[in-house]
């Protein structure tokens, strides 16, 4: 009798593998991490309960769950590090935002009035004026601003504004702004002055450049066109006087 009981614990591992592959083809295994179950017989479990129902309770907190075709490898969290393409595409910018850049909170607060313009109040009011310019003595005279235009919005945060003056001794000045909402970005700021006395050296250029391909003599209007020219701006700038700039056929 004790020589045939060897034999029949030999025998019991394979029919363990053998119940453990049913189970596998069935859905799952389970296997302990880490460790190992050692083959007990059934008289070495009796005698230590109290052990085995430690060991028990250790692999049940180590336990891991195998999903039938997959591998441990596989099963790992992503690192916390590597964000899901999902989460990637919600954190990209939508392309076509302007830079980030410091701004001018006065710039803004003046892009945002557009096309309107702090001093259109003044037009055809005879005043004290001062027109700044870049590069060349700034201009102050004592006139009336005849017109003033600016684009209705600024999406890129920069803009153009055209005025025309008339001083009270008959001369024309043209001012053309360039700002920027940009806070390390100046505005520039060009001026010209058109003279129809013939003892202006910039008028005579002027008539002496005209009269070669017309007959009649250079005016103010033209010094505009020839300053401004026609973009959609300066087409709005002259609308506001009245027609003057329009080009009349026959």
């Amino acid at each position: 009798m004790s020589s045939e009981r060897p034999n029949e614990l030999s025998e019991q591992p394979s029919g363990g593998r053998q119940s453990s592959g049913d189970s596998a083809s069935e859905g799952a295994t389970v296997v302990v991490r880490g460790q190992s179950l050692p083959d007990r017989s059934p008289k070495s479990r009796a005698a230590e309960p109290s052990r085995g129902e430690h060991e028990h309770d250790q692999a049940q907190d180590e336990v891991t769950v195998l999903v039938r075709g997959e591998n441990v490898a596989d099963r790992q969290p992503k690192s916390p590090r590597d964000p899901s393409p999902q989460d990637s595409g919600e954190s990209e910018k939508p392309s076509g935002d302007v830079p980030d850049t410091p701004m001018s909170a006065a710039k803004v607060a003046m892009q945002h009035r557009l096309p309107g313009l702090d001093d259109e109040a003044d037009v055809g009011v005879q005043k004290e004026h001062l027109v700044t310019r870049d590069g060349k003595a700034d201009l102050t005279f004592t006139g009336t601003l005849l017109a003033a235009a600016a684009p209705p919005s600024a999406p890129r945060g920069q803009w153009q504004e055209y005025r025309i003056y008339e001083t009270n001794g008959g001369k024309h000045v043209f001012s053309k702004v360039t700002r920027s909402v940009a806070a390390d970005q100046r505005d520039t700021y060009e001026a010209d002055v058109f003279d129809p006395s013939p003892a202006s050296v910039p008028s005579k250029l002027l008539r002496s450049a005209r009269d070669l391909t017309h007959s009649r003599p250079m005016t103010w209007t033209d010094a505009a066109v020839a300053f401004f020219g026609y973009d959609p701006l300066a087409k709005t700038l002259y609308r506001k006087l009245s027609g003057q700039f329009e080009e009349h056929i026959s």
